[in-house]
């Protein structure tokens, strides 16, 4: 069995086509051209399961996108400006409608943690919270072994908690909120204040070089960082926490920061069992969960 993955993010859309144990074939990549708006990328999005089709027959398309999901029905609940007009979208009933296969969707971030829980750093782990740095801030939780959504797919917008009341603005219309001075381009903004124009992978080779000036704005934004991940794991207490996005690539030196700030902060028998770990699929994360969630809805065409 194959199926068609599709990850929708607000400049690229990744694709590949996997069997039922998660590899994945043929991987590509399309512009999303957000700005164009909905109608332009639904489209596209049939165009691209046109073109998995012919090269190989798909038993359904696995949808991971930007956005909050209504799963069950396959519909984007809401969308930001980013994509104009993709609000209310009911993706799936229009790809199932015109390729006459099964079509599953699902938060990029819920992917994200599916991901990891099925192939990735999150094996055989049943409560863990993942937690993926880039623009904003996503979060994911598993508890007893399940994805948990919420009453209404919404669960686990952890960017928009209030960190720092009366704050810097930020895009949901509030001020304050997490992602606004602990996300990856929170980060870039602070590097580029103290430093000018200087991208992250080199602020961390600064960092690595034992640079006193980067080492202060890092450890700012670290602590930043683990004060609403503290919040988080006081109340969720997860044995695992798992990082993603893009920032993860660096390795130790991030998962040692956040780890050694974050058990600072917690009470002992909330760090007792806690790990901090990075997410090990990188971009492939969200195709994986996207299929794992196909396949957890196909019981009948799963192994």
């Amino acid at each position: 069995m194959y199926i068609g993955a599709i990850d929708i993010g607000g400049t690229s859309i990744k694709t590949a086509i996997s069997d039922e144990f998660g590899k994945l074939m043929n991987p590509k990549a399309y512009p999303t051209e957000a700005k164009k708006g909905g109608s332009h990328l639904m489209g596209k999005i049939l165009m691209i399961c046109e073109e998995m089709q012919a090269i190989q027959n798909l038993s359904g398309i696995a949808i991971s996108s930007a956005g909050q999901v209504d799963t069950e029905n396959g519909t984007i609940i809401y969308a930001t400006d980013t994509i104009p007009g993709y609000s209310g979208m009911n993706v799936c009933e229009q790809v199932t409608t015109k390729f006459n296969v099964p079509a599953t969707m699902d938060n990029d971030v819920n992917c994200t943690a599916l991901g990891e829980q099925w192939v990735g750093a999150a094996r055989n782990v049943n409560d863990f919270l993942t937690v993926t740095l880039g623009t904003g801030i996503g979060g994911a939780l598993f508890i007893n072994g399940s994805l948990y959504r919420g009453a209404t797919f919404s669960g686990g917008e952890i960017g928009h908690m209030i960190l720092h009341p009366g704050g810097i603005p930020c895009t949901c219309m509030q001020a304050g909120c997490y992602e606004r001075y602990a996300s990856s381009a929170a980060l870039a903004v602070a590097v580029q204040q103290q430093f000018g124009e200087l991208e992250l992978p080199a602020f961390f080779e600064m960092i690595r070089l034992g640079n006193d000036e980067a080492n202060a704005v890092f450890e700012k934004w670290i602590d930043d960082l683990t004060t609403g991940l503290a919040s988080l794991v006081l109340i969720l207490n997860p044995s695992v926490v798992v990082i993603g996005g893009g920032i993860s690539a660096q390795g130790e030196l991030l998962r040692e920061a956040i780890q050694t700030s974050l058990e600072k902060k917690l009470m002992p028998n909330h760090k007792k069992e806690l790990s901090v770990v990075l997410a090990e699929k990188g971009n492939d994360a969200n195709l994986l969960g996207a299929v794992r969630h196909f396949l957890n809805n196909n019981p009948i065409q799963n192994n």
